[in-house]
């Protein structure tokens, strides 16, 4: 199944490639390590931020007499 990535979900996917980026650029393997992990929080935020506007654009797409 494919889920479509929230503009939200974007950013947080486009501040974690530009994480990973700087990460392999680091000779000090402790910040690069850091920043990977730092990364790798910004793609679940990503995931997170995306499932959470889609059940809100699920949410507000529905009937009134659903949502009652």
């Amino acid at each position: 199944m494919t889920s479509q990535i929230s503009e939200r979900g974007k950013e947080y996917l486009t501040a974690a490639q530009s994480l990973f980026r700087a990460a392999q650029s680091m000779t000090d393997r402790v910040i690069a390590g850091q920043l990977k992990a730092l990364a790798d929080d910004y793609e679940r935020r990503a995931e997170k931020a995306s499932h959470a506007d889609a059940a809100k654009a699920i949410a507000r797409s529905a009937p009134a007499s659903e949502r009652e």
